[in-house]
């Protein structure tokens, strides 16, 4: 909306021409979102506090997390009102692709916080169960792949970019959407799980964030996606902005989401953020970057996945307990050091990740 009233203002002002520039709004939507975060965090907090909305803590988990049974949760919502705000604000709101990821993004919220307001309110342990919740998720995930499908302007949007190689495309055609599906859904998951630490979700989100929004910053720039052989697609740079918001708001969250933990992000939170992930990857042409750069999520999603596994055809569990961070607790490294650690393996596959769009 700002970016609008600027657009009309700089008729008569020319100053105001200088929010015309990606860099210049994005910016402005990291300290939108930051400061909407520190803001409204404390009030947030003392509200969830007032209404009991806390945290369940499970009796066969690490002993280590008995205490934090009542911290308050559902502090998601705090991220997903920063970046919708900071976005409308300072976003190209014309841009399909602004409403692409905004839509997935409540969308995925909504479900979350469905989920979180069974367990936590209606004191429901199951929450939303499973079944519904993947068939909301995939109605959501399946509609905007084959809006993005049927909306695509050129070939490319559709292609799947192979990194390493300068000029290897896989022509997708109706698998696109088949792909795109499970890029969203996996995603959303996959963040969902690593949420079990404090600020162990949170900072590796907002690192792969930044990362996509330099990637998406690059492919919507035509010299420059010329330059690195990377697929150009056109509007897909305004998707910097909305990146921009997302690490404003989650840096601001892990103000109140560092160990030890004032608030829990909950389900409205990692899954709205992790389809955020997926389809700014989808968006941008990068899935298997994106793969890359969230090494982390994949690792606590595989771990899961092999554990229950296991468990099921041989009835003997490969870790002490799944999602991995958990099983390192128990092999007694100190929560802290859990996440940090964590943190430095995203922080290495995310330049790793970068680095691929100058290996061609």
């Amino acid at each position: 909306m700002l970016f609008w009233l600027a657009e009309y203002l700089s008729q008569f002002y020319s100053p105001f021409s200088v929010f015309q520039y990606l860099s210049i709004r994005a910016i402005l939507g990291v300290l939108t979102a930051l400061g909407i975060s520190l803001l409204v965090g404390p009030k947030m907090i003392r509200a969830l506090n007032d209404l009991q909305i806390g945290q369940s803590v499970r009796d066969d988990g690490p002993q280590s997390h008995l205490s934090k049974s009542g911290t308050p949760t559902m502090g998601g919502a705090l991220i997903l009102f920063a970046i919708v705000v900071s976005t409308l604000l300072w976003s190209d709101m014309s841009n399909r692709y602004v409403w692409v990821v905004l839509v997935t993004t409540i969308a995925f919220g909504v479900i979350g916080w469905i989920d979180d307001y069974r367990k936590v309110v209606e004191k429901n342990s199951r929450g939303l169960p499973a079944r519904y919740k993947y068939f909301w998720q995939s109605v959501v995930a399946v509609g905007v792949a084959v809006f993005l499908y049927m909306t695509a302007a050129s070939p490319v949007e559709t292609q799947l970019q192979v990194p390493f190689f300068k000029n290897v495309a896989l022509n997708l055609g109706m698998f696109y959407i088949v792909l795109s599906y499970f890029v969203i859904v996996g995603s959303s998951n996959a963040v969902n799980l690593t949420d079990g630490l404090d600020g162990l979700a949170i900072m590796p989100t907002v690192m792969v964030c930044a990362a996509l929004g330099i990637i998406a910053y690059l492919t919507g720039h035509v010299r420059f996606a010329a330059y690195l052989h990377i697929p150009y697609v056109s509007g897909a740079g305004e998707m910097v902005v909305f990146c921009g918001a997302l690490c404003g708001a989650g840096v601001g969250f892990l103000w109140f989401n560092t160990y030890p933990a004032q608030v829990f992000m909950g389900d409205v939170g990692s899954l709205a953020l992790g389809a955020a992930l997926g389809v700014i990857a989808v968006i941008i042409r990068h899935e298997i970057v994106f793969f890359i750069m969230s090494g982390v999520f994949v690792l606590e999603t595989v771990s899961v996945i092999l554990q229950v596994a296991s468990f099921k055809l041989t009835g003997k569990r490969i870790f002490r307990m799944a999602p991995i961070h958990h099983h390192f607790e128990l092999k007694g490294w100190p929560e802290p050091r859990v996440i940090v650690r964590f943190w430095i393996i995203t922080v290495m596959l995310v330049l790793f990740g970068l680095a691929t769009l100058k290996l061609r």
